[in-house]
C-alpha cells in the first residue's frame, strides 16, 4: 500500500472570526468545567445547550436546534440501550457466564484473569459495559479469594477488556452510537454506521489488547489488596475496633446507647452490643445499658482516650476482631435482626456521588451502617461523616441480608462481594437474549434502523415480564442521557462556524510533511488523551467535525478519521477518572492513581498502533 505524504493543500485555512470566538469561549469554559466538575457533567451540557441558544447570533443555533438532542437518534437509542441492558442484568445472564468461567478457571491464576478479560470483553459488545463491570466485580473478588490472590490482578484488566470490548458492535458504547448520529449528517458521511460496520477492527483490538493483558498484567500490576478472605483486614479495621464495658453500679446504665453517644460528642460508632450470651447488631442506639454490657464501638484515639475519661465506662484489653465478631445472629425473644458485612462501591454515575454521608442520610436510607471508606489506597476510619463521596470509594458496611438484597437492586451502588445472592429472574434468560438477539439482527439486516429494534426490543422486555414497569426509569443512567442530549449542538455550531475547519486547517498545517497514517494515528492519540480530561462522548463530539474537515484537507478518507477518533474515545486507559468502568474498580483493587497509568500507558500506544494500522489494511485511507 502506498503511503500518502501530508501536503499543504490549497485550500486556506479560514480566518478567525467572532462567531468562532463564541464557539471556541464556550468549549473552552465547558472543558474547564468537565474537568474541574464544580457541577455535574450533564449540568455542564445543559449549561453549553442554553449558552449556544442565548447567542444565537454567533453561535446559529435556533432554540429548536438548541433541544434538538433530546429528540436525537443517538439519544433515544442509548436510552433504549440502557433499559435493555437492565432486562439481561436482572436474569443474571452475565453473573451465570461468570460462574461457569470461575469454575472453568479453578485455582489457575491466568486462567482467572483470562476469564475475566473474556466474559468482560465479549459481553460489553452487546450490553453497556458499565453493567457488565459492575456484575463482574463480586465475581473477580470471589475468583481472587478461591486462590488467597489480590483482586488488584483481576480488576484493572477486567475494566479494559469491557472498553475495548465495546467496540465489537454499534451499540457496545454510547460513543459509537453518538458517532454514528452524528456522521449520519449529510455535511459528513450522510448515513450511520451498520451494527456490524467495525466490528473486524473490534475484535482485532479486543484480541490485541487481551493477549496483552493476560500477560502484562501480572507483571505491572502489584497486589494492593492484600489476598484475604476477612474485610476487617482488607480496610484495616483492628485498630479502630474497641470494646467498652459498664461496669457495675455505672451511671451510664439506665440510658440508651444514643444518650450515651450524645454526652460523650466525639467520632464514635456503637457497632454491636454484647450482653451475656445475646449478641445484638443494627440499629442498637435504642437499646437501653445494663450492667456488664460490652459495646464494641468504631473509634479513632481520640475518641478512645475520651471513653477512657469517661466514669462509667471501662476500655477493654485490646483484642484481635474478625469479621465474625461482627456479624451477629437472631437473639430468642428479642426484635433483633442477623447483620453481616460487605463492601459496597459508590457508582460514578449515582447520586451518592459528591454527597456526604450525612446529607445523603447513609444510615438511615440504607440501614446500613459504614465503617470505613477507602479511595485508593487510602482508607479513612474517622470523621467519615462529612467526608465527600466520590465514585469508585469502597464502603465497608454492617447491615442485614435484607438490607444488602435492596442495595444490590440500587444502581447508586455496586456490591462488591458476593456475600448475599440476588433474586435473579433466571427463567426469563432465554427470552432476555431473545430480544436482545432481535435487535441486533434485525438491525444487522437494515430492515429496520437500530432506533426502531431497541424501541420495540425495551418494549418486549416489559411485556414478557423480562422487566417490571417499575425497574425502567431507575435503570437509565440519565446523566449520559443528558450528557449526550446537551453535546449534539455544541458539534453543529462547530461546522457552521467554521471553528472546526479553522481548527483542522491549523492542525493540519502543524503536521505539514508526515505520512497520512501517522497524522491518522496522530488524531487516535490526541483523542484518546483527550477523553482522559473530558468525557468519551464530549471527545466525540469536539473531535469527530476536526477529523473530518482535516482529512478533507488532505486528501484523506474522511471515514478513515472518523473510525479513528470513534474507537479512540471509548479507550481512556491511563487514569481511573477517564472512564467510568477504572472509576468502578478503582476502590475495591484498592489502586494508586498510577496503577492504570502503569498497565494502560504500553497498552494505549499498543492500541494506536493497531488501530492506526487496522484502517489502514481493512478500509485504507
Amino acid at each position: 500500500m502506498n503511503l500518502v505524504v501530508l501536503r499543504q493543500q490549497t485550500d486556506e485555512v479560514p480566518a478567525l472570526s467572532p462567531e468562532m470566538l463564541v464557539v471556541f469561549a464556550i468549549i473552552a469554559i465547558a472543558i474547564v468545567l468537565f474537568v474541574t466538575q464544580p457541577i455535574p457533567l450533564d449540568i455542564t451540557a445543559l449549561l453549553v445547550v442554553v449558552a449556544l441558544v442565548v447567542l444565537e447570533p454567533w453561535t446559529t443555533i435556533t432554540a429548536e436546534e438548541g433541544v434538538s438532542g433530546f429528540s436525537s437518534p443517538a439519544t433515544i437509542t442509548v436510552l433504549m440501550m440502557f433499559v435493555l441492558s437492565e432486562g439481561v442484568r436482572r436474569t443474571g445472564a452475565i453473573q451465570s457466564l461468570g460462574e461457569q468461567l470461575a469454575a472453568f478457571a479453578g485455582t489457575s491464576p491466568r486462567r482467572q484473569l483470562g476469564s475475566m478479560i473474556g466474559v468482560s470483553g465479549v459481553s460489553a459488545g452487546f450490553i453497556n459495559n458499565t453493567p457488565v463491570v459492575a456484575l463482574l466485580i463480586p465475581v473477580a473478588n470471589d475468583l481472587a479469594a478461591r486462590t488467597g490472590t489480590s483482586p488488584s490482578r483481576l480488576l484493572i484488566p477486567l475494566s479494559f477488556a469491557s472498553m475495548m470490548g465495546g467496540m465489537l458492535t454499534l451499540i457496545g458504547t454510547s460513543t459509537n452510537i453518538l458517532a454514528s448520529d452524528i456522521v449520519a449528517r449529510p455535511e459528513y458521511l450522510g448515513r450511520p454506521f451498520s451494527m456490524f460496520e467495525f466490528t473486524a477492527l473490534g475484535a482485532l483490538v479486543l484480541v490485541s489488547g487481551s493477549i496483552y493483558l493476560l500477560f502484562a498484567a501480572p507483571l505491572l500490576l502489584p497486589e494492593r489488596v492484600e489476598p484475604t478472605t476477612e474485610l476487617i483486614d482488607e480496610f484495616d479495621m483492628t485498630a479502630y475496633l474497641t470494646e467498652i464495658t459498664v461496669p457495675e453500679e455505672s451511671p451510664m446504665t439506665g440510658k440508651t446507647i444514643l444518650e450515651v453517644l450524645t454526652e460523650l460528642d466525639v467520632d464514635l460508632d456503637a457497632v454491636t452490643l454484647v450482653r451475656g450470651a445475646d449478641t445484638f447488631g443494627g440499629s442498637i442506639e435504642e437499646k437501653t445499658l445494663q450492667s456488664n454490657d460490652v459495646l464494641l464501638v468504631r473509634a479513632g484515639r481520640d475518641a478512645i482516650l475520651e471513653v477512657d475519661r469517661t466514669p462509667g465506662l471501662e476500655l477493654l484489653p485490646q483484642t484481635s476482631v474478625s469479621d465474625t465478631d461482627l456479624e451477629t445472629r437472631s437473639t430468642p425473644g428479642e426484635r433483633s435482626t442477623p447483620q453481616i458485612l460487605a463492601e459496597i462501591v459508590i457508582a460514578p454515575d449515582g447520586t451518592l456521588a459528591e454527597e456526604t454521608l450525612a446529607t445523603s442520610n447513609f444510615r438511615q436510607r440504607f440501614d446500613a451502617t459504614v465503617l470505613a471508606i477507602r479511595r485508593g489506597t487510602a482508607i479513612v476510619h474517622t470523621r467519615m461523616e462529612q467526608r465527600p463521596l466520590r465514585g469508585g470509594d469502597s464502603l465497608l458496611v454492617r447491615l442485614s441480608k435484607d438490607a444488602l438484597e435492596r442495595l444490590n437492586r440500587d444502581r447508586n451502588v455496586i456490591v462488591a462481594g458476593e456475600y448475599t445472592r440476588p433474586t435473579y429472574r433466571r427463567s426469563k434468560l432465554p427470552l432476555a437474549l431473545a430480544i436482545i438477539a432481535g435487535v441486533v439482527g434485525i438491525a444487522a439486516l437494515e430492515i429496520f434502523p437500530i432506533l426502531l429494534t431497541s424501541i420495540a426490543g425495551a418494549v418486549a422486555m416489559v411485556g414478557t415480564g423480562v422487566l417490571d414497569p417499575r425497574e425502567i426509569y431507575g435503570a437509565v443512567d440519565w446523566s449520559v442521557i443528558f450528557l449526550l442530549a446537551g453535546l449534539i449542538p455544541l458539534g453543529i455550531a462547530m461546522e457552521r462556524t467554521g471553528a472546526a475547519a479553522f481548527l483542522a486547517g491549523n492542525a493540519v498545517m502543524g503536521v505539514a510533511g508526515l505520512h497520512i497514517v501517522i497524522v491518522l494515528g496522530l488524531f487516535y492519540l490526541f483523542t484518546a488523551l483527550m477523553t482522559e480530561l473530558l468525557s468519551n462522548n464530549a471527545s466525540v463530539v469536539l473531535m469527530i467535525p476536526i477529523a473530518f474537515d482535516a482529512a478533507a484537507r488532505v486528501g484523506a478518507d474522511p471515514y478513515a478519521f472518523v473510525l479513528a477518533v470513534t474507537f479512540a474515545a471509548s479507550t481512556p486507559l491511563l487514569t481511573p477518572v477517564g472512564y467510568q468502568t477504572n472509576l468502578m474498580v478503582y476502590g475495591p483493587g484498592g489502586y494508586k492513581f498510577t496503577d492504570f497509568a502503569r498497565l494502560g500507558l504500553p497498552l494505549q500506544l499498543i492500541l494506536t498502533v493497531v488501530t492506526t494500522l487496522g484502517i489502514v489494511f481493512i478500509w485504507g485511507v
